[in-house]
Protein backbone atom coordinates (compact mmCIF):
# COMPACT_ATOMS: atom_id res chain seq x y z
CA UNK A 1 0.00 0.00 0.00
CA UNK A 2 2.90 2.51 0.61
CA UNK A 3 4.59 1.77 -2.64
CA UNK A 4 1.42 2.43 -4.34
CA UNK A 5 0.71 5.54 -2.15
CA UNK A 6 4.28 7.06 -3.20
CA UNK A 7 3.40 6.52 -7.04
CA UNK A 8 0.25 8.27 -6.77
CA UNK A 9 2.04 11.25 -5.14
CA UNK A 10 4.45 10.98 -7.34
CA UNK A 11 1.72 11.11 -10.19
CA UNK A 12 -0.40 14.38 -8.62
CA UNK A 13 3.45 16.22 -8.42
CA UNK A 14 4.39 14.93 -11.94
CA UNK A 15 0.97 16.30 -13.52
CA UNK A 16 1.17 19.39 -11.50
CA UNK A 17 -2.70 18.29 -9.86
CA UNK A 18 -3.56 20.18 -6.68
CA UNK A 19 -5.75 17.55 -5.87
CA UNK A 20 -7.08 13.64 -7.48
CA UNK A 21 -10.11 12.09 -7.06
CA UNK A 22 -10.19 8.00 -7.26
CA UNK A 23 -13.70 7.26 -7.95
CA UNK A 24 -13.69 3.89 -8.90
CA UNK A 25 -14.47 1.81 -6.31
CA UNK A 26 -12.05 -1.08 -7.02
CA UNK A 27 -9.31 1.34 -7.73
CA UNK A 28 -10.10 2.73 -4.00
CA UNK A 29 -9.31 -0.61 -3.21
CA UNK A 30 -6.09 -0.67 -4.78
CA UNK A 31 -4.95 1.99 -2.63
CA UNK A 32 -6.37 1.93 0.84
CA UNK A 33 -7.44 -1.67 0.66
CA UNK A 34 -11.53 -0.74 1.78
CA UNK A 35 -13.61 -1.82 -1.15
CA UNK A 36 -17.71 -1.63 -1.35
CA UNK A 37 -20.21 -0.65 -3.80
CA UNK A 38 -21.96 2.67 -3.37
CA UNK A 39 -24.44 2.24 -6.05
CA UNK A 40 -25.97 5.61 -6.36
CA UNK A 41 -23.91 7.32 -3.79
CA UNK A 42 -20.79 9.33 -4.01
CA UNK A 43 -17.34 8.05 -3.08
CA UNK A 44 -13.80 8.68 -3.47
CA UNK A 45 -10.25 8.69 -2.11
CA UNK A 46 -9.30 11.73 -2.37
CA UNK A 47 -5.67 12.91 -2.64
CA UNK A 48 -4.55 16.32 -1.91
CA UNK A 49 -0.99 17.27 -2.95
CA UNK A 50 1.73 17.13 -0.21
CA UNK A 51 -0.68 15.88 2.45
CA UNK A 52 -2.04 12.38 3.52
CA UNK A 53 -5.06 11.48 1.39
CA UNK A 54 -8.79 10.87 2.72
CA UNK A 55 -11.38 8.82 2.16
CA UNK A 56 -15.21 10.47 1.26
CA UNK A 57 -17.66 7.52 1.84
CA UNK A 58 -21.29 7.29 2.47
CA UNK A 59 -21.86 7.49 6.47
CA UNK A 60 -22.97 3.71 6.43
CA UNK A 61 -19.42 2.82 4.92
CA UNK A 62 -17.53 4.54 7.83
CA UNK A 63 -16.90 1.75 10.29
CA UNK A 64 -16.00 -0.42 7.52
CA UNK A 65 -13.45 1.78 6.01
CA UNK A 66 -12.16 3.03 9.65
CA UNK A 67 -12.02 -0.95 10.42
CA UNK A 68 -9.88 -2.23 7.21
CA UNK A 69 -8.55 0.99 5.31
CA UNK A 70 -5.11 2.41 5.46
CA UNK A 71 -6.16 5.91 5.06
CA UNK A 72 -6.49 6.88 8.32
CA UNK A 73 -9.01 9.89 7.47
CA UNK A 74 -11.96 9.24 6.77
CA UNK A 75 -14.99 11.20 6.52
CA UNK A 76 -18.36 10.80 5.56
CA UNK A 77 -22.39 12.17 4.21
CA UNK A 78 -25.65 11.17 5.04
CA UNK A 79 -28.12 10.15 2.37
CA UNK A 80 -30.24 13.36 3.39
CA UNK A 81 -27.10 15.57 2.85
CA UNK A 82 -25.73 16.79 -0.36
CA UNK A 83 -22.31 15.01 -0.73
CA UNK A 84 -20.52 17.57 -2.67
CA UNK A 85 -21.57 20.25 0.21
CA UNK A 86 -20.06 17.99 2.87
CA UNK A 87 -17.19 17.09 0.34
CA UNK A 88 -16.15 21.20 0.47
CA UNK A 89 -15.62 21.71 3.86
CA UNK A 90 -13.12 19.11 3.68
CA UNK A 91 -11.12 20.65 1.00
CA UNK A 92 -8.99 23.67 0.98
CA UNK A 93 -9.06 26.74 -1.18
CA UNK A 94 -6.70 27.57 -4.26
CA UNK A 95 -7.51 24.87 -5.63
CA UNK A 96 -6.56 25.22 -9.94
CA UNK A 97 -6.47 22.05 -11.13
CA UNK A 98 -7.85 18.46 -10.54
CA UNK A 99 -7.07 14.83 -11.68
CA UNK A 100 -10.26 13.01 -12.63
CA UNK A 101 -11.47 9.15 -13.56
CA UNK A 102 -12.79 10.03 -16.69
CA UNK A 103 -14.05 6.87 -17.90
CA UNK A 104 -15.74 6.67 -14.51
CA UNK A 105 -17.34 10.63 -13.17
CA UNK A 106 -20.43 10.70 -14.75
CA UNK A 107 -21.31 14.54 -16.30
CA UNK A 108 -23.30 15.72 -13.50
CA UNK A 109 -19.94 14.49 -11.19
CA UNK A 110 -17.60 16.01 -13.00
CA UNK A 111 -19.58 19.38 -12.94
CA UNK A 112 -20.21 19.49 -9.27
CA UNK A 113 -16.19 18.84 -8.75
CA UNK A 114 -15.64 21.64 -10.64
CA UNK A 115 -17.76 23.55 -8.61
CA UNK A 116 -16.76 23.03 -5.38
CA UNK A 117 -13.27 23.17 -6.09
CA UNK A 118 -13.46 26.02 -8.42
CA UNK A 119 -10.91 24.40 -10.31
CA UNK A 120 -10.16 25.98 -14.05
CA UNK A 121 -8.75 22.56 -15.31
CA UNK A 122 -9.40 19.02 -15.04
CA UNK A 123 -7.14 16.32 -16.52
CA UNK A 124 -7.95 12.54 -16.87
CA UNK A 125 -5.61 10.40 -14.86
CA UNK A 126 -7.26 6.99 -16.02
CA UNK A 127 -4.18 5.98 -18.37
CA UNK A 128 -1.30 6.84 -15.53
CA UNK A 129 -3.76 5.13 -13.36
CA UNK A 130 -3.25 2.21 -15.88
CA UNK A 131 0.27 2.26 -15.66
CA UNK A 132 0.13 1.95 -12.06
CA UNK A 133 -1.62 -0.99 -12.00
CA UNK A 134 -0.69 -2.88 -15.31
CA UNK A 135 2.18 -4.84 -13.17
CA UNK A 136 1.15 -6.71 -10.91
CA UNK A 137 2.90 -7.77 -7.77
CA UNK A 138 3.76 -11.59 -6.24
CA UNK A 139 0.70 -10.99 -3.78
CA UNK A 140 -1.84 -10.10 -6.61
CA UNK A 141 -0.50 -12.98 -8.84
CA UNK A 142 -0.92 -15.16 -5.97
CA UNK A 143 -4.69 -13.86 -5.31
CA UNK A 144 -5.64 -14.31 -9.17
CA UNK A 145 -4.19 -18.03 -9.20
CA UNK A 146 -6.32 -18.56 -5.85
CA UNK A 147 -9.29 -16.78 -8.21
CA UNK A 148 -8.05 -19.53 -11.16
CA UNK A 149 -8.24 -22.09 -8.93
CA UNK A 150 -11.57 -21.61 -7.50
CA UNK A 151 -13.26 -21.54 -11.01
CA UNK A 152 -11.26 -24.53 -12.45
CA UNK A 153 -12.68 -26.54 -9.43
CA UNK A 154 -16.41 -25.26 -10.76
CA UNK A 155 -15.62 -26.69 -13.97
CA UNK A 156 -14.04 -29.85 -12.77
CA UNK A 157 -17.02 -30.84 -10.41
CA UNK A 158 -19.60 -29.30 -12.75
CA UNK A 159 -18.76 -31.01 -15.68
CA UNK A 160 -20.08 -34.40 -14.85
CA UNK A 161 -23.42 -33.53 -14.35
CA UNK A 162 -24.49 -32.07 -17.84
CA UNK A 163 -25.74 -34.40 -19.83
CA UNK A 164 -27.92 -33.84 -23.28
CA UNK A 165 -31.84 -32.39 -21.88
CA UNK A 166 -30.08 -30.13 -19.38
CA UNK A 167 -30.34 -26.52 -19.72
CA UNK A 168 -27.64 -23.89 -20.23
CA UNK A 169 -29.40 -21.84 -16.85
CA UNK A 170 -29.34 -25.72 -15.12
CA UNK A 171 -25.47 -25.43 -15.70
CA UNK A 172 -25.21 -21.80 -14.71
CA UNK A 173 -27.26 -22.28 -11.58
CA UNK A 174 -24.87 -25.27 -10.51
CA UNK A 175 -21.72 -23.68 -11.06
CA UNK A 176 -22.89 -20.12 -8.93
CA UNK A 177 -23.84 -22.35 -6.84
CA UNK A 178 -20.34 -23.73 -6.26
CA UNK A 179 -18.79 -20.88 -6.83
CA UNK A 180 -19.89 -19.78 -3.24
CA UNK A 181 -19.33 -22.87 -1.96
CA UNK A 182 -15.78 -22.95 -2.95
CA UNK A 183 -14.81 -19.65 -1.11
CA UNK A 184 -15.31 -17.41 -4.01
CA UNK A 185 -16.88 -13.36 -3.42
CA UNK A 186 -18.80 -14.64 -6.45
CA UNK A 187 -19.01 -14.58 -10.37
CA UNK A 188 -16.38 -12.24 -11.88
CA UNK A 189 -18.83 -11.32 -14.52
CA UNK A 190 -22.36 -13.51 -15.90
CA UNK A 191 -21.45 -16.88 -16.21
CA UNK A 192 -21.76 -17.96 -20.03
CA UNK A 193 -22.78 -21.44 -20.54
CA UNK A 194 -23.78 -21.59 -24.22
CA UNK A 195 -25.04 -24.69 -26.71
CA UNK A 196 -25.07 -25.89 -30.09
CA UNK A 197 -25.55 -22.85 -32.36
CA UNK A 198 -26.02 -20.25 -29.77
CA UNK A 199 -21.70 -21.05 -29.27
CA UNK A 200 -21.28 -18.80 -32.47
CA UNK A 201 -22.34 -15.68 -30.19
CA UNK A 202 -19.11 -14.31 -28.52
CA UNK A 203 -21.40 -12.75 -25.92
CA UNK A 204 -24.62 -14.78 -25.98
CA UNK A 205 -26.98 -15.02 -23.21
CA UNK A 206 -27.57 -17.87 -21.35
CA UNK A 207 -31.34 -19.23 -21.69
CA UNK A 208 -33.42 -22.54 -21.76
CA UNK A 209 -31.67 -23.77 -24.63
CA UNK A 210 -30.85 -27.67 -23.83
CA UNK A 211 -27.64 -29.22 -24.14
CA UNK A 212 -27.41 -31.78 -27.49
CA UNK A 213 -26.08 -34.79 -28.77
CA UNK A 214 -23.46 -33.53 -31.56
CA UNK A 215 -23.39 -30.26 -30.78
CA UNK A 216 -20.74 -27.84 -29.11
CA UNK A 217 -21.41 -26.39 -25.28
CA UNK A 218 -18.82 -23.18 -24.55
CA UNK A 219 -18.48 -22.09 -20.98
CA UNK A 220 -16.81 -18.83 -20.33
CA UNK A 221 -16.72 -18.04 -16.60
CA UNK A 222 -14.68 -16.71 -13.36
CA UNK A 223 -14.96 -15.46 -10.12
CA UNK A 224 -13.60 -12.82 -7.78
CA UNK A 225 -11.40 -13.89 -4.53
CA UNK A 226 -10.49 -11.21 -2.51
CA UNK A 227 -10.85 -8.74 -5.28
CA UNK A 228 -9.62 -10.29 -7.99
CA UNK A 229 -10.63 -11.53 -10.95
CA UNK A 230 -9.98 -15.06 -13.28
CA UNK A 231 -11.13 -15.74 -16.65
CA UNK A 232 -11.00 -18.73 -18.23
CA UNK A 233 -13.23 -20.37 -21.45
CA UNK A 234 -13.19 -23.82 -22.89
CA UNK A 235 -15.49 -25.45 -25.77
CA UNK A 236 -16.80 -29.19 -25.39
CA UNK A 237 -17.98 -31.45 -27.55
CA UNK A 238 -21.74 -33.15 -26.41
CA UNK A 239 -20.67 -37.01 -27.64
CA UNK A 240 -19.30 -37.41 -31.19
CA UNK A 241 -19.16 -34.15 -33.24
CA UNK A 242 -19.17 -33.46 -36.97
CA UNK A 243 -15.63 -32.85 -38.84
CA UNK A 244 -16.01 -29.11 -39.10
CA UNK A 245 -16.49 -28.70 -35.55
CA UNK A 246 -13.48 -30.76 -35.14
CA UNK A 247 -11.30 -28.36 -37.52
CA UNK A 248 -12.85 -25.72 -36.22
CA UNK A 249 -11.14 -26.42 -32.49
CA UNK A 250 -8.35 -27.50 -33.67
CA UNK A 251 -7.51 -24.14 -35.38
CA UNK A 252 -8.81 -22.57 -32.35
CA UNK A 253 -6.44 -24.51 -29.94
CA UNK A 254 -3.46 -24.00 -32.49
CA UNK A 255 -4.30 -20.03 -32.39
CA UNK A 256 -3.83 -20.28 -28.40
CA UNK A 257 -1.11 -22.29 -28.27
CA UNK A 258 0.85 -19.40 -30.91
CA UNK A 259 -0.56 -16.95 -29.09
CA UNK A 260 0.62 -17.81 -25.87
CA UNK A 261 4.18 -18.63 -27.17
CA UNK A 262 4.69 -14.95 -29.36
CA UNK A 263 4.12 -13.81 -25.57
CA UNK A 264 7.32 -12.20 -23.70
CA UNK A 265 8.44 -8.49 -22.24
CA UNK A 266 8.94 -6.42 -25.14
CA UNK A 267 7.20 -7.81 -27.89
CA UNK A 268 4.04 -5.09 -29.22
CA UNK A 269 0.89 -6.18 -27.52
CA UNK A 270 -0.78 -5.98 -30.74
CA UNK A 271 1.69 -8.83 -32.68
CA UNK A 272 0.03 -11.09 -29.27
CA UNK A 273 -3.61 -10.46 -31.53
CA UNK A 274 -1.54 -11.06 -35.06
CA UNK A 275 -0.23 -14.29 -34.14
CA UNK A 276 -3.55 -15.49 -33.44
CA UNK A 277 -5.33 -14.24 -35.97
CA UNK A 278 -3.09 -15.55 -38.79
CA UNK A 279 -3.24 -18.89 -37.39
CA UNK A 280 -6.83 -18.80 -38.02
CA UNK A 281 -7.00 -17.19 -41.24
CA UNK A 282 -4.37 -19.33 -42.74
CA UNK A 283 -6.92 -22.54 -41.82
CA UNK A 284 -9.71 -20.49 -43.87
CA UNK A 285 -11.37 -19.39 -40.79
CA UNK A 286 -10.40 -15.89 -40.46
CA UNK A 287 -13.68 -13.65 -41.63
CA UNK A 288 -15.07 -15.57 -38.12
CA UNK A 289 -12.34 -14.08 -35.83
CA UNK A 290 -14.33 -11.03 -34.91
CA UNK A 291 -13.04 -10.01 -31.43
CA UNK A 292 -9.97 -9.35 -30.13
CA UNK A 293 -7.89 -11.82 -28.91
CA UNK A 294 -7.37 -10.86 -25.09
CA UNK A 295 -7.46 -8.38 -22.05
CA UNK A 296 -5.73 -7.38 -19.37
CA UNK A 297 -6.89 -8.96 -16.04
CA UNK A 298 -6.46 -8.38 -12.25
CA UNK A 299 -8.83 -6.21 -10.05
CA UNK A 300 -11.31 -6.17 -13.20
CA UNK A 301 -12.16 -8.74 -15.58
CA UNK A 302 -11.23 -6.17 -18.52
CA UNK A 303 -8.51 -3.64 -17.99
CA UNK A 304 -5.28 -2.35 -19.35
CA UNK A 305 -3.71 -3.60 -21.60
CA UNK A 306 -6.26 -4.42 -24.82
CA UNK A 307 -4.92 -6.99 -27.03
CA UNK A 308 -5.86 -6.05 -30.44
CA UNK A 309 -3.72 -5.67 -33.95
CA UNK A 310 -3.14 -2.24 -33.75
CA UNK A 311 -1.26 -1.97 -29.99
CA UNK A 312 1.82 -0.35 -30.07
CA UNK A 313 2.61 -0.74 -26.22
CA UNK A 314 5.07 -3.57 -24.95
CA UNK A 315 4.36 -6.42 -23.07
CA UNK A 316 5.90 -5.90 -19.91
CA UNK A 317 7.17 -8.23 -17.06
CA UNK A 318 4.52 -8.49 -14.31
CA UNK A 319 1.08 -7.99 -16.93
CA UNK A 320 -1.75 -10.69 -16.77
CA UNK A 321 -4.03 -10.98 -19.43
CA UNK A 322 -5.85 -13.40 -21.68
CA UNK A 323 -5.57 -15.31 -24.51
CA UNK A 324 -8.97 -16.31 -26.26
CA UNK A 325 -8.77 -16.25 -29.91
CA UNK A 326 -11.84 -17.97 -31.56
CA UNK A 327 -13.59 -18.78 -34.53
CA UNK A 328 -17.64 -17.78 -34.66
CA UNK A 329 -20.17 -19.23 -37.10
CA UNK A 330 -23.73 -18.26 -37.07
CA UNK A 331 -25.88 -21.45 -37.83
CA UNK A 332 -22.85 -23.57 -37.01
CA UNK A 333 -21.76 -22.44 -33.29
CA UNK A 334 -18.48 -21.04 -31.93
CA UNK A 335 -15.21 -22.41 -30.55
CA UNK A 336 -12.98 -19.92 -28.02
CA UNK A 337 -10.40 -21.56 -26.00
CA UNK A 338 -9.16 -18.78 -22.80
CA UNK A 339 -6.06 -19.27 -20.74
CA UNK A 340 -4.76 -16.59 -18.09
CA UNK A 341 -1.53 -15.49 -18.90
CA UNK A 342 1.50 -13.63 -16.41
CA UNK A 343 4.38 -11.79 -18.31
CA UNK A 344 7.70 -13.25 -16.67
CA UNK A 345 11.23 -11.94 -17.38
CA UNK A 346 11.80 -14.47 -20.43
CA UNK A 347 8.77 -15.22 -21.47
CA UNK A 348 5.15 -15.94 -19.73
CA UNK A 349 3.49 -18.47 -17.15
CA UNK A 350 0.18 -19.78 -18.09
CA UNK A 351 -1.92 -19.68 -15.03
CA UNK A 352 -4.58 -21.89 -16.35
CA UNK A 353 -4.46 -25.28 -16.14
CA UNK A 354 -7.19 -26.66 -17.14
CA UNK A 355 -7.13 -29.36 -20.39
CA UNK A 356 -7.22 -27.68 -23.61
CA UNK A 357 -7.45 -30.81 -25.71
CA UNK A 358 -10.90 -31.66 -27.33
CA UNK A 359 -13.00 -33.30 -24.47
CA UNK A 360 -16.24 -35.18 -25.28
CA UNK A 361 -18.72 -34.82 -22.19
CA UNK A 362 -22.14 -35.88 -21.86
CA UNK A 363 -21.80 -39.52 -21.69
Amino acid sequence: MNQRKHKLNALIENEGLDIAFITLPKLIYYFTGFYSDPHERFMALVCVKGEEPFLFVPVLDHEKAARVSSVKAIFSHKDEENPYAVLKTHLGSHISKIGIQADHLNVKRYLALMEITGAEAAIDIEPMLNSIRRVKGEDEVAIIKRAIGCIEEVIRTTLPLIKPGVTELDIVAEMEYRMKRLGADGPSFDTMVLAGEKSGLPHGVPGNDRVREGELLLIDTGVFVDGYASDITRTFAVGEISAKHKDIYDAVLQANLRMIEAGRPGVAIGSLDTAAREVIANRGYGEYFITRAGHGLGLEIHEYPSIYGGNPDPLIEGMVYTAEPGIYISGLGGVRIEDNVLVTANGVEVLTSFPKELTVIGG
